[in-house]
């Protein structure tokens, strides 16, 4: 079942919210800015002064705005804890989730404006973290903080967990929240990582699909060779490699990994008819790519296949000589990077232990393989019954003008389902990005009105929520 559309335009975002949003909204920007001129960058250990520096900004604005603020160590970067409890009895505790860490800029030279200098051109703002995830996160700084300067307090109790690492898989956090599990406990998660639909179109996030992230290293001789003396007679690694990955999938397009669909659970037929009445133009989404022909598996549609369905995918791959002008090797190794994106009830151990079988079985003699999996997360999916979803219907709608739709992921967020497991709380997943944002690519941008909408639509989801109780 879906939010109760009708319930979502009874709703109009409250008066003194607005207005103080309104008053406040340069100094929202040019602190925003701030925070997105730090590179946060979790990849690279040249930045690990920066991501203290990030966390600490966050951290001094939390506190500022009355939050009682920790800045807790891990054994990768630190995670922000910032709690407000002072709700009247009976009241909700929400966990708000972030991140501040962000993407490598890389390729520097397809940026039009700096990626660490914030630029609003086109009504959007362009920087690198500007729609993943620190706009988004601190859209929600500033609707906490609408509340607490106007009435002096919120209508529930909140905390906010900013982690610096879900760019590198979240290795930690997992382990972070088991430990604090009574201390995290909640009646729900509020998380802004994701998109909406379209431009206009505000949207509940029904689904993220999961992960299997491995590289594939394939060894032959002990060094590249000379290919006129040693081709024909030695494996060629690269070919064994292109052998490989040919064969994960079927001439179809379906993976041909054994047991890969065995887990899979079909989504219910109302939540697949929704996604099918969703105005989807295929023609401009090719043309927006550059392609002229889909592909993938067939007997469902485009969105179905990227929110619904699972998949195996080259991200990457290595080997010989890649320079300019001839030089005639036979490498001695070849490597390919595979993920495959998974759904409910897939597990990413299970799909990776799969892969490997696969991988082996499908090398030729002569050259040894090697698999590594390098990270991966669950799937998730929503049941979208109860107050929670009804109260983001209404507050999305009151901001907005429109009720919203329920949408899927094509992408990854592990943490969600930890949250889920681990707290036994129900997840909302209510986002304020658009499709195009290139968020790990060059000009990553967000739009300055969802920007603001969005601060407006958690701002009222606040009062949503108490007037809906736990």
């Amino acid at each position: 079942m879906t939010p109760n559309a009708k319930a979502s335009m009874g709703t109009a975002v409250p008066k003194d919210l607005d207005q103080w949003l309104r008053q406040q909204d340069q100094r929202l920007h040019d602190d925003l800015f701030e925070f997105l001129r730090i590179p946060s960058v979790s990849a690279r250990s040249e930045h690990n002064a920066d991501m203290k520096r990030a966390a600490a900004w966050l951290h001094g604005h939390l506190e500022r705005i009355g939050f009682t603020t920790r800045t807790i160590e891990t054994p990768g970067h630190p995670v922000v804890l910032a709690e407000w409890r002072k709700a009247p009895a009976g009241a909700p505790t929400v966990l708000v989730y972030g991140h501040y860490d962000v993407q490598p800029p890389e390729p520097l030279e397809l940026w039009t404006s700096p990626a660490f200098e914030p630029t609003l051109r086109g009504g959007n703002i362009y920087a690198r973290g500007s729609v993943d995830d620190k706009g988004q996160l601190w859209l929600h700084v500033a609707a906490l903080e609408a509340h607490l300067a106007v009435r002096g307090t919120l209508p529930v109790n909140v905390v906010v967990l900013a982690e610096g690492e879900e760019e590198v898989g979240s290795e930690h956090l997992a382990p972070f929240i088991e430990a604090r599990r009574g201390e995290l406990a909640c009646d729900a998660v509020v998380i802004s990582d994701s998109t909406m639909f379209a431009p206009g179109i505000p949207s509940i996030l029904s689904s993220l699909r999961g992960l299997a992230y491995l590289q594939v290293d394939v060894t032959g001789p002990n060094s590249d060779l000379h290919s006129g003396m040693y081709g024909g007679a030695v494996v060629n690694p690269a070919a064994a490699l292109a052998r490989i990955v040919a064969s994960l999938h079927h001439d179809d397009g379906r993976v041909a990994i054994p047991g890969f669909y065995d887990a899979v659970l079909d989504f219910p037929a109302p939540v697949r008819a929704g996604m099918k009445a969703l105005p989807f133009d295929e023609a401009e989404f090719k043309r927006h790519l550059g392609v002229d022909t889909l592909g993938g598996e067939p007997g469902f549609t485009t969105l179905e296949k990227l929110w619904t369905r699972p998949t195996c995918e080259v991200n990457g791959m290595l080997s010989g000589y890649t320079g300019e002008g001839a030089k005639t090797v036979l490498p001695g190794k070849a490597m390919v990077k595979v993920s495959c994106r998974l759904v409910p009830d897939q597990d990413p151990k299970e799909v990776a232990r799969a892969l490997e079988r696969h991988v082996r079985a499908a090398a030729p003699p002569g050259v040894t393989v090697q698999v590594t999996e390098l990270h991966g997360g669950r799937p998730w999916r929503a049941d979208l019954e109860g107050p929670l979803y009804d109260a983001a219907a209404r507050a999305l709608g009151a901001a907005f003008g429109r009720a919203p739709v329920i949408t899927g992921e094509g992408g990854s967020i592990p943490v969600v389902n930890d949250f889920a497991r681990i707290l036994g709380a129900p997840v909302l997943l209510v986002g304020f990005g658009l499709p195009g944002e290139n968020a790990h690519a060059p000009d990553e941008w967000i739009s300055q009105e969802n920007f603001r909408l969005g601060m407006r639509a958690i701002a009222t989801l606040w009062d949503e929520l108490a007037a809906a109780g736990t």
